[in-house]
């Protein structure tokens, strides 16, 4: 089991609020020391952070009920034991059969498991990387899908690229007529429109909203069933006046019908 070697490093982190200080941690097995960060930006513009969040947040949507399906985002992938320079950091990436919990690295071999999937957002600074060193790394670990996604159209025209292995190599995937690729292991389609990327939900087959859209649509959603409640209790009170009329009105027509029979006079007569 990993170590937990606390307050060995501290370190000024500037955010909105000022400077704070925030404690790095970092674990070791066998001797050797996996850090949790190199202190370098999850992306290298504003473009590329938006993709990767809002990819994150679909996934984690998507597999919100799948308690074998777990999403990362820039967090560091460790795959050879002893070897802390044996490490990536996928943008985004999905791993089947562990449990979902919080995780500050990813070990393969305490994991017993690697990416079923992994997102690049790739522009032309990183592309020699994401087109080779990262895409045979991924093939030889048997990361079964990997995808790029250039969000400024850089070098892929298409915005997406993606590859499914077929034995120890990547094959391509290759977009519908929609500009669509289908992924196999999340089982939904994935679709760049303008700088964005889109995971298809399956049981809507519109996008997924991002969180700040999805409080917004709670939100329009709570609102609506207001409404209907209030107007469904309106309608109940107006049957239920009405109920109340109509049984007045009944009263009123036994009474002088009982009236009239007390003169002699047939109701049925008038």
């Amino acid at each position: 089991m990993a170590e937990i070697q606390s307050a060995s490093v501290r370190a000024e982190i500037p955010d909105i609020r000022g400077i704070v200080t925030a404690e790095r941690y970092f674990y070791t097995d066998a001797g050797a020391e996996y850090p949790e960060s190199d202190g370098e930006p999850m992306g290298e513009t504003e473009f590329h952070v938006d993709v990767i969040l809002r990819l994150y947040s679909a996934l984690r949507y998507i597999f919100r009920d799948d308690r074998e399906m777990y999403a990362a985002a820039d967090m560091f992938l460790y795959y050879e034991k002893g070897n802390p320079r044996a490490k990536k950091a996928p943008d985004v990436m999905v791993i089947r059969g562990v449990e979902k919990y919080k995780r500050r690295i990813f070990k393969t071999w305490e994991e017993k498991a690697v990416p079923c999937v992994i997102f690049e957002i790739t522009s032309d600074s990183t592309k020699h990387e994401d087109m080779n060193e990262k895409y045979a790394l991924y093939a030889s670990l048997g990361v079964s899908e990997y995808f790029m996604f250039d969000p400024l159209r850089d070098y892929l025209k298409s915005g997406l690229r993606g590859f499914r292995l077929k034995g120890n190599r990547y094959v391509p995937v290759l977009p519908d007529r929609k500009g669509q690729v289908f992924s196999s292991e999340l089982n939904t389609f994935l679709l760049p429109e303008g700088d964005m990327l889109h995971v298809i939900d399956p049981q809507t087959g519109r996008p997924v909203p991002s969180h700040s859209e999805s409080l917004f649509y709670a939100g329009q959603a709570e609102a609506r069933a207001d409404r209907e409640a209030v107007r469904a209790e309106q309608a109940e009170k107006l049957a239920e006046s009405e109920r109340q009329r109509a049984e007045i009105e009944k009263q009123r027509a036994e009474k002088l019908a009982a009236k009239l029979r007390a003169l002699g006079i047939s109701p049925d007569d008038r």
